[in-house]
């Protein structure tokens, strides 16, 4: 189950930072990335202790790659 949280704008973009439960009692951090109709989703490698975490850590990556032009 995903724990979506609150949508930030960043340039032209959207980043939505989400949270899911993973093995263990950790969680999986994971940003979307919308500009108009289409996005893009990030996972990523580390597990975090709680679901806040997971999602602080996904919206700093997400702005990170919004901000450095990394979307290709």
């Amino acid at each position: 189950m995903f724990l979506k949280q609150n949508a930030e704008h960043v340039g032209g973009y959207t980043v939505t930072p989400l949270a899911q439960s993973a093995e263990q009692g950790l969680f999986i951090a994971s940003v979307s990335i919308r500009r108009g109709m289409y996005d893009r989703i990030f996972r990523f490698i580390p597990r975090f202790a709680s679901a806040g975490q997971a999602v602080q850590y996904a919206m700093a990556e997400g702005r990170s790659l919004v901000l450095c032009n990394q979307l290709g």
